[in-house]
């Protein structure tokens, strides 16, 4: 059973901590919908001011993302590459840490709410998987601490797949 952690320490110390947690609930699984939906709900209990965490995946037929395992709101379903923060992030496979969504050419509006973004490609062997996506409903809400703690978060789902 899965026991929700108290989150204290530095921000790094935290999210070494939340990925510890990750590693413990994807070791042996070979899902990915089981251990994207398993990250995407530890996420959500483990950051604050966030209003949807999830997943989008990559389909190589329709040159797309596709909506993945999430928590939060109902989402947009499909976003083709290039296009918005996600499509953007998995076209260039960089992360795009957005300070303000109202700013970002091409952004696509899922929550009304939402006020920034961080999303970062999940990519193996040189392959798109998909992305991270995570929008909060503050400005600014992600900084440099979240860009490298998440990018340790998605390496160890990459390792996983």
């Amino acid at each position: 059973m899965f026991q929700v952690e108290q989150y204290t320490g530095t921000k790094a110390e935290q999210y070494q901590l939340v990925g510890k947690q990750l590693q413990a609930l994807i070791t042996g699984e070979p899902n990915i919908v089981a251990n994207l939906s398993n990250a995407s709900a530890l996420l959500n209990v483990f950051l604050n001011d966030v209003n949807w965490v999830g997943f989008y995946l990559y389909e190589e037929e329709s040159d797309m993302l596709v909506l993945g395992p999430f928590q939060g709101l109902p989402a947009c379903i499909r976003i083709p590459l290039g296009r918005g923060v996600c499509g953007t992030a998995a076209s260039e496979r960089r992360i795009m840490r957005i300070a303000n969504v109202h700013d970002f050419p091409g952004h696509i509006a899922c929550d009304a709410a939402s006020q920034s973004e961080i999303v970062l490609p999940i990519v193996k062997d040189g392959r798109l998987i998909g992305v991270l996506d995570i929008d909060s409903p503050n400005l600014e809400r992600f900084d440099e601490e979240d860009e490298t703690g998440l990018s340790h978060f998605v390496s160890i789902l990459e390792s996983s797949l």
